[in-house]
């Protein structure tokens, strides 16, 4: 019976490893996603601003990214 229990013991702790392990991850997973979504909402609200600021470069911008991408793919 004591081998069973040391068995026993052994596989709970690797358990509360696992499980401590699993959590932790998760933990940092979510403040990643909200550094992430903190960054993505910086982007969005300078790429307003300079759209604001500058409109007429923004189109300018806009007309060469879509004549490039459609001679990118008109050669393929």
């Amino acid at each position: 019976m004591e081998t069973i229990d040391k068995v026993s013991q052994t596989a709970h702790e690797a358990y509360d490893k696992i499980a401590s392990a699993g959590s932790h991850a998760v933990e940092v997973l979510g403040e990643k996603g909200s550094q992430l979504k903190s960054a993505e909402q910086q982007l969005v609200k300078n790429c307003r601003g300079y759209i604001s600021d500058y409109p007429i470069a923004t189109v300018g911008i806009a007309a060469a990214v879509g004549f490039l991408l459609g001679r990118l793919s008109s050669h393929r």
